[in-house]
């Protein structure tokens, strides 16, 4: 028999029990509020600080709700009647975001510390929270040439500065909730999630929509050229977003990672330089590649070891980069012209 924090007896998720999604404006709690309404799900409470025109994604017949999770009498509010939690809310956005305002990503603590509390109290069964690679050592992340990042890797602890401790310290919030209180919470480090209906121009982008979005531009003013941040040799994988909401359903309802950090991100690394190919030629283009060598880019190299969620759930985000850098251009690509021509966008 399972348990609930409340000491009851845990039923299976029925279709019209409350799910709650925090940071649904955003790009991954939309595409998640959208899996669930998918599988036929009834009931689901999508909450974030941003007005309703400004979400990516609006799910119908969902309960949406403009509430900002840093306080806790919103947090109370969000998890009200819930049953299970996805916690993706976070002041957060691509390398040139974090690595520029470091107070705010900290100040995330906040929402997660209000936000596991309330559910806590509200009697939720299980809280999911989404961490970040950001959370490994960086030490470990010196060379492009890097070796995997496995779950232990995060200690010794190194994180990025602002972000990664931010998420660190959260991680440790969930796992004392379950340890001490009974609260079912499952963690997933994401490694730089893309793809359509998310940020790509503003500044928050991460490097395949802001790859793609110059891409396009540079195809539209017929510049013939891409400025690139750093050298182009910094490695990463990245996880396509269909890949990783259905990584998060597994993960949330899987026992055996209850408050246990575990990767969920795509194992196949490239280089900057070699993502910019793919995009140049999903559009046909090659271009003069600029690198400023004065901006934000962040760690070496960045992979994930994907051994455990292999071993735990006999299955890892499969999409390929190439399919992936497909549709997310040519969404790119749609929101670009849309608002050339003036009509309204949400970048």
């Amino acid at each position: 028999m399972t348990l609930s924090n409340t000491g009851a007896a845990e039923r299976p998720l029925k279709y019209d029990d409350l799910i709650v999604i925090t940071g649904a404006g955003g790009f991954i709690g939309g595409n998640l509020a959208k899996y669930f309404a998918d599988r036929g799900f009834t009931r689901i409470r999508a909450v974030d600080k941003k007005s309703l025109d400004e979400w990516y994604l609006c799910v119908p017949g969902a309960e949406n709700l403009r509430l900002d999770c840093s306080t806790e009498a919103a947090c109370q509010q969000a998890c009200d009647g819930a049953v299970e939690v996805y916690n993706l809310a976070a002041d957060m956005g691509g390398m040139g975001f974090i690595e520029r305002f470091r107070v705010e990503c900290l100040r995330s603590i906040l929402i997660n510390t209000h936000m596991i509390e309330a559910a806590y109290r509200a009697g939720v069964q299980r809280y999911f929270f989404s961490s970040s690679a950001c959370a490994y050592n960086t030490d470990l992340q010196q060379d492009p040439n890097v070796r995997a990042l496995k779950e232990s890797d995060a200690y010794p602890a190194m994180a990025e500065r602002g972000y990664g401790w931010e998420k660190l310290i959260s991680e440790m919030f969930c796992q004392e909730y379950w340890a001490e209180r009974g609260l079912k919470t499952f963690i997933a480090r994401f490694h730089n999630v893309y793809g359509p209906y998310g940020t790509w121009d503003g500044g928050r982008e991460k490097a395949p929509a802001a790859i793609c979005r110059k891409v396009v531009e540079a195809v539209d003013q017929g510049t013939g050229t891409i400025e690139i941040w750093g050298d182009g040799q910094q490695t990463r994988s990245f996880m396509y977003s269909a890949d990783c909401v259905k990584g998060i359903d597994m993960i949330m309802h899987c026992d055996e990672l209850v408050g246990t950090p575990i990767n969920l991100g795509s194992s196949e690394i490239v280089s900057i330089n070699t993502l910019v190919d793919k995009v140049e030629a999903i559009a046909g283009v090659t271009l003069t590649r600029r690198y400023d060598l004065s901006a934000p880019r962040g760690v070496a190299g960045r992979n994930s070891d994907n051994t455990f969620i292999k071993r735990v759930l006999q299955w890892e985000p499969s999409t390929s980069l190439d399919v992936g850098l497909r549709e997310t251009y040519l969404w790119i690509q749609d929101q670009y012209r849309k608002r050339k021509d003036g009509q309204p966008v949400v970048a």
